[in-house]
């Protein structure tokens, strides 16, 4: 992804000189505004302000004024859509992939639900699945870790209607990550995980500009080893900052990640659970 300009450099929030780029504020579309640092997806846009929700469902108004948002990292213009007729264009795809659904009221949500293991693995499902979520009625949360699962999972009561999903960081043999997920026994939950040390390693070199992402020796922190590697000088909330804006699809991401959450989403949606 190519920024107009550095994005974590001093004064990145103020407005750049020059042809600032109109975008539609179609639904679902995800931005940020660039005053508060609210980021959310379009649920709504008339000729004045836009309403944004973010990953928790909570809602903010805010006016259409000229380059007051950052859309995958660049300062944008919102401005309402144009009409268009149904039948002049073909089925219109989320971020996922899947077919959005138009004129979304999201259903109430669903008593099953997909746990993560940190605030940034939740905004990146949201970011990409978001639609998908909110369509099928499922609550993202973030566990904070995962040592202690086997007593979150058994406090949370799973059963037949009240299916959960767990997506782990670092699943593979050996793992401290795989020793706990395999105390998890139950036929109402489904733990799944990606292989990356870090749900960052998840995105895509490529959608980021870079060869590949570092590889930080043992024993340091990974997040900040990554950070000194590619020379970004920033804090690590500052550098997700730059990571999420560079995704805007599932296309963004490794299959690594894809398919798990995937799997998630299809395993709390069974429709067994409905009847």
């Amino acid at each position: 992804m190519m920024y107009e300009r550095d994005v974590l450099a001093g004064n990145w929030r103020r407005p750049l000189k020059g042809k600032i780029p109109q975008v539609p504020a179609e639904p679902d579309l995800v931005v940020e505004d660039a005053e508060s640092g609210f980021c959310g997806a379009v649920v709504a846009c008339d000729k004045e302000a836009v309403t944004l929700e973010d990953r928790f469902g909570r809602r903010r108004l805010f006016p259409l004024d000229p380059a007051a948002f950052l859309l995958e990292g660049k300062v944008v213009t919102l401005v309402r859509p144009a009409a268009v007729s149904p039948d002049s264009r073909g089925p219109r795809r989320s971020a996922s992939g899947s077919i959005a659904v138009e004129g979304l009221r999201a259903r109430v949500a669903r008593e099953s639900r997909i746990y993560v293991e940190g605030v940034h693995d939740a905004a990146l499902v949201e970011k990409v699945w978001g639609h998908d979520l909110r369509v099928e009625g499922v609550v993202v949360e973030y566990l904070e870790g995962v040592d202690h699962l086997p007593e979150i999972v058994a406090e949370f009561e799973p059963g037949p209607e009240r299916r959960l999903g767990v997506l782990v960081d670092h699943l593979v043999a050996g793992s401290k990550e795989s020793r706990i997920a395999a105390e998890v026994s139950s036929p109402h939950v489904l733990v799944v995980g990606h292989p990356f040390v870090d749900v960052w390693q998840a995105v895509k070199p490529s959608t980021l500009r870079i060869p590949a992402w570092p590889v930080v020796p043992r024993g340091l922190p990974w997040k900040e080893g990554v950070i000194a590697a590619l020379g970004w000088g920033v804090e690590p909330a500052d550098a997700w900052r730059r990571i999420l804006g560079a995704v805007s699809t599932y296309a963004d991401l490794e299959p690594e990640l894809l398919g798990p959450v995937e799997r998630l989403i299809d395993f709390v949606t069974d429709p067994a659970q409905d009847d």
